[in-house]
């Protein structure tokens, strides 16, 4: 765990810091919201980690030329930040913010790995190479979480995964049409036999039956991770525990969205609305509050 005084900036980093806390409000709805409820001294640090997580993404995203080429040279950057000295902003804050909380480079490498898997798969024959998609793009970030708040322990760890994987496919389930839109398809194709659901159909937006039935099979999944996931909430402390709780029970309203427009996603994206979410947010904090676990 890290001393009160690895949270402190140094005075010639906090140009940088003060630039990841920018493009995280910038680019994060929700920065803002979490921010109120983080201790001030923890703020820059998840600004680092949330600046390093942003720039994969759009590098594998929205970057234009070879993206693999650039997540090469964005990975090469990234052990500057454990072997050398780097000089991009972002970058000396975030390696101030591993040595400060005593990161492996493993969760990083990790979140790089599945921009590279989007890159070159488009398509999941199982729904085990969906989980092993998600086990490099979602749950390192639950890991760099944990550790910011000072938990390293395996069990945790187990934990915020259940809890990460059911919160990216909460997305993919709210996402089928726009990741279609962008040529990818990330329910699995041994499922879509199952139900007999076909490419063309998805195409073509059709919502029979068949595509209910499997998105209803894959919600019931992802509900089931996050009820695995939701124990996590009891081990953790603080604003942890709130910002864990707050995680799972938004994750599982985008689920009920789904179901409560009769599994079509395909028409209309289910959304939770900002209303809901604020009340979400109140319910919970005040709750937790009210029985002195925070």
């Amino acid at each position: 765990m890290a001393t009160a005084a690895a949270y402190d900036i140094p005075p010639e980093l906090a140009p940088a810091y003060e630039a990841c806390i920018t493009l995280a409000r910038s680019h994060y709805e929700n920065f803002t919201v979490v921010g109120r409820f983080l201790p001030k001294r923890l703020l820059p640090h998840v600004a680092a980690i949330y600046a390093y997580c942003r720039g994969v993404d759009d590098l594998g995203d929205e970057a234009a030329g070879d993206r693999l080429a650039r997540l090469d040279a964005w990975e090469a950057d990234l052990e500057q930040c454990y072997t050398g000295t780097p000089t991009a902003p972002h970058l000396k804050a975030l390696q101030h913010t591993i040595h400060a909380f005593s990161i492996p480079p493993e969760p990083f490498r990790k979140l790089v790995t599945a921009n590279r898997i989007d890159q070159t798969q488009r398509r999941y024959p199982t729904f085990a190479n969906v989980l092993h998609y998600c086990e490099h793009s979602a749950n390192p970030v639950g890991f760099l979480y944990l550790l910011l708040f000072g938990y390293d322990d395996e069990e945790r760890r187990r934990l915020s995964d259940f809890t990460c994987t059911a919160l990216q496919l909460a997305n993919f389930w709210q996402d089928v049409r726009r990741d279609w839109d962008k040529g990818r398809v990330y329910l699995p194709m041994e499922d879509m036999e199952r139900f007999g659901y076909t490419e063309e159909e998805l195409a073509a937006g059709v919502c029979n039956q068949a595509f209910r039935d499997l998105m209803a099979f894959e919600v019931d999944r992802a509900q089931g991770l996050f009820e695995q996931g939701l124990p996590l909430v009891e081990m953790l402390e603080g604003v942890a525990r709130l910002h864990v709780k707050l995680f799972s029970l938004g994750g599982m309203r985008v689920l009920d969205a789904i179901r409560a427009q009769g599994y079509d996603v395909l028409s209309k994206r289910p959304v939770v609305t900002g209303r809901r979410k604020a009340w979400l947010l109140a319910k919970t904090y005040l709750g937790m509050k009210l029985t002195r676990q925070i």
